[in-house]
């Protein structure tokens, strides 16, 4: 199986900032894509920050400009700098990554346990 691990979450003071974490492992022969959704208390799970094909990264409007997306991918590492943080920022950040376990497997999507942020003075 694939495991996804998040830390970094916690509380921030608005105008803050946090940094968000995540590492994939086990059975991964291709790890296609890593990216960043959320939820909070009585929302669906929005995109946060997920890279595009042709090499940008597509933000939600929400975000963009405040938080930013970068990847190691010889360590399986996607980071999320979280800047400006505002209370409307408070949510469950979920890890999610597209892996091809086995060449002759299709492409599947995993998703992290979820790392709380909470934005509050």
């Amino acid at each position: 199986q694939v495991q996804l691990v998040e830390s970094g979450g916690g509380l921030a003071q608005p105008g803050g900032s946090l940094q968000l974490s995540c590492t994939a492992s086990g059975e991964i022969f291709m790890l296609l894509n890593m990216g960043w959704y959320r939820q909070s208390p009585g929302k669906q799970r929005e995109l946060v920050a997920i890279p595009t094909r042709d090499g940008w990264t597509n933000y939600a409007d929400s975000v963009r400009g405040r938080f930013t997306l970068s990847r190691n991918n010889a360590e399986r590492t996607v980071w999320l700098q979280m800047s400006s943080l505002q209370p409307e920022d408070t949510a469950v950040y979920y890890c999610y990554a597209d892996v091809q376990r086995r060449p002759d497997f299709g492409v599947e999507a995993f998703w992290g346990p979820g790392t709380q942020v909470t934005v509050s003075s």
